[in-house]
């Protein structure tokens, strides 16, 4: 009876010192940080009348009539460029691209908008900053207002959660902004 005695005491004993740990409790919810190399860029130039510079981690494809599709294969994205030449429908092309933009107002939770002017070399524009889960976070327009017109946009192969995406999102998003401070009409 003594024997018994002693091992529930050491049985109660080794219990009460191993429940007296520190509650577990769950880890909360947490997103993958992403870093993403210092963008160094590179003049593109072709026939088409404008050039720019763009990041070098970015690749590059010809469509036609001078639009291009330049692709960030790490970040699963693509910034669609488009050009139309002026031909007094100006107006009309001012309000498509901001047709376009606005099109995301359903899923997004603001708009931000930036003028862009450059006088010197005759660009002018507007820069859309597109907040919330919309399909493309940023697009711009920039015209000459007199022959040439260029839009914008970016989008990602991937569900929109502006949340998960927003560190690709901003670095893509200063890359359209270097887009647009570069470009020169030829």
């Amino acid at each position: 009876m003594l024997k018994k005695t002693m091992w529930l005491a050491v049985i109660l004993i080794g219990l009460t010192v191993a429940s007296c740990k520190d509650d577990v409790l769950p880890k909360p919810a947490g997103f993958l940080r992403l870093d993403y190399p210092e963008a160094k860029y590179v003049n593109f130039e072709n026939t088409c009348p404008f050039s720019f510079q763009m990041n070098e981690a970015a690749v590059i494809k010809g469509e036609k009539e001078c639009g291009f599709a330049i692709t960030y294969p790490k970040m699963k994205a693509t910034i669609y460029l488009t050009y139309k030449p002026v031909h007094n429908n100006i107006d009309k092309l001012l309000r498509d691209a901001q047709k376009l933009t606005y099109e995301h107002v359903i899923k997004a939770d603001d708009i931000l908008e930036q003028p862009y002017l450059n006088p010197s070399k005759k660009v002018y524009g507007m820069f859309y900053q597109v907040n919330g889960n919309a399909a493309t976070n940023s697009q711009f327009y920039v015209t000459d207002s007199t022959k040439h017109f260029i839009t914008g946009s970016v989008y990602f192969y991937t569900k929109p959660n502006f949340d998960s995406i927003m560190p690709a999102a901003s670095y893509i998003k200063n890359d359209m902004q270097r887009l647009m401070e570069t470009l020169k009409w030829k």
